[in-house]
């Protein structure tokens, strides 16, 4: 039998609660059809709800803590093992097309980055690129977020190439000339935006493996809905922001909370303590300023980037139906990690470990071995990716992968392959520094150095609003999911071989 292929489709920064076939205030036609088609998990995790640690964790089986990438700013080092070189082995073509993110926007002598200025932008370094990425055999890369100025890489190379010559004028300074005032609608057309790119080039690469008779590893990474809040036309007038559903702090809520979590409500709070680096902490400023008709416009161009992203996914899988690779490929998508959009009165992300921003919308579909149309609430991580594509492929799985393999799980031969999720979020070497612990029904969160912490019972509170760490009725709760939490820890802990014999 022939082994399957795999096709990881990812967006960024993606609320659990935004696909339509779940929310009717959202159009998703095509992730809706990967719904009716697979197995969607309702209780999916990230390792680290930022986009460095969590994309590595994908590609090497391990939590930030082991695989080195612990916070945005770092980079994975070129020395870690990653699944791509297990599918290379296995004669499989592997290929990333889109985001990556596995380095920072400055390198050092000692830690240099090929996602650096002015390395970024150098246009015939990236059109000569050849090397092998991370296990990747072909890539195609940018770094910009809609209009960020780093955009360059092989997105900038493909735009010229499509005729593009003016498409600085979409971009912010010092790169482009774009106005930084335009908010919600982006000019660029949509036959030039990223997510036409990737998927243009997805299918590109589907053909070229239909073709030569090739497995694949491919991994198709979107940017979107990642802000700024910016869409092409006819998206960003898609939905209305009087009717849709805007999420709101509750009155008091954050009252119980460590200290971080209240500060974020003020006008003009100080986070001075936290800052040890000297580097940028996402998340740590005012949450409070925005207005309500600009929190109202800003989930309607959300979701329009949603709808957008959904259209360019629905090319790709229209692309394997018409080249008979469907039923033999196996397609998940996910996000890397979630997003507010005033869910408890915050915006984007930091380190408040809400269902909202760890909990990630999961799909996984295989033809005639993952059940259609099924939903499974058997707890998933990330950090489970690369173990759970090898088992699939029929591949052994290295023994210092410390996720867990779900191929049992996805096909439905077992009810669940894990009984709790990890969630790691260490943005400072001290200052910020902590773990959330969530099982079936409760969520613990610790902090290092610090005596306050969460707890919050999902099953009786799913809106995360009372923290019951310092109730005195829960102390046993507390004494027990700690006791679980360090269980977890020492089994997640990575083995860099088998033991082999008596001594």
């Amino acid at each position: 039998m022939k082994k399957p292929n795999i096709l990881l489709i990812t967006s960024d920064q993606q609320h659990w609660n935004t696909i339509g076939a779940f929310n009717p205030e959202l159009s998703t036609p095509n992730l809706d059809r990967l719904v009716q088609e697979g197995t969607t998990f309702t209780r999916a995790y990230c390792p680290n709800p930022t986009c460095t640690p969590t994309r590595s964790s994908i590609i090497t089986g391990q939590y930030p803590s082991q695989h080195g990438a612990w916070t945005l700013g770092t980079k994975l080092l070129e020395d870690r093992h990653t699944v791509g070189e297990d599918f290379k082995r296995a004669d499989y073509r592997t290929a990333l097309i889109g985001k990556a993110h596995f380095h920072p926007l400055k390198g050092t002598e000692e830690y240099p980055s090929l996602e650096a200025y002015p390395l970024l932008q150098d246009l015939d370094y990236w059109k000569a690129f050849d090397q092998t990425f991370y296990g990747f055999d072909h890539v195609e890369l940018a770094r910009n977020h809609t209009n960020e100025a780093h955009v360059g890489q092989h997105y900038a190379l493909w735009m010229e190439e499509k005729g593009l010559t003016n498409w600085r004028d979409y971009f912010l300074a010092p790169t482009g000339t774009m106005d930084p005032n335009q908010l919600h609608h982006w000019a660029i057309p949509e036959e030039f935006h990223y997510n036409t790119w990737i998927a243009e080039r997805t299918n590109a690469l589907l053909e070229q493996y239909k073709e030569s008779n090739e497995g694949f590893f491919l991994w198709s990474s979107f940017f979107d809905p990642h802000p700024d809040y910016l869409v092409p036309s006819p998206w960003d007038t898609m939905y209305d922001p009087e009717k849709l559903t805007i999420p709101t702090v509750t009155p008091g809520e954050h009252e119980k909370n460590p200290p971080h979590f209240q500060l974020t409500q003020e006008e003009h709070p100080d986070f001075s303590y936290l800052k040890e680096s000297g580097y940028g902490l996402h998340g740590y400023h005012s949450h409070s300023r925005l207005p309500e008709s600009e929190r109202k416009q800003l989930v309607a161009t959300y979701y329009g980037m949603i709808s957008c992203m959904d259209a360019h996914i629905g090319r790709i899988l229209d692309r394997l139906d018409a080249l008979g690779l469907a039923e033999n490929t196996i397609v998940v998508f996910t996000t890397d990690h979630g997003h507010f959009f005033g869910q408890h009165g915050l915006q984007y992300k930091g380190g408040f470990l809400y269902e909202d921003l760890i909990k990630l919308p999961f799909i996984v579909r295989y033809p005639g071995h993952v059940p259609a149309g099924r939903s499974s609430n058997a707890i998933q991580s990330l950090v489970d990716l690369a173990p759970s594509f090898l088992s699939m492929a029929g591949l052994p799985v290295p023994c210092f992968m410390t996720g867990v393999d779900q191929s049992s799980v996805w096909t439905g031969q077992a009810e669940h392959a894990r009984d709790h999720a990890i969630c790691e979020f260490r943005h400072e070497k001290t200052t910020i520094h902590q773990k959330t612990y969530v099982d079936e029904r409760y969520k613990i969160t610790v902090y290092y150095n610090q005596t306050y912490g969460e707890l919050f019972d999902l099953q009786e509170d799913p809106g995360e609003i009372r923290n019951l760490w310092d109730e005195p009725a829960y102390r046993d709760l507390k004494s027990r999911l700690l006791l679980s939490y360090i269980w977890a820890e020492l089994g997640k802990e990575p083995l860099a071989m088998p033991r082999i014999w008596h001594a």
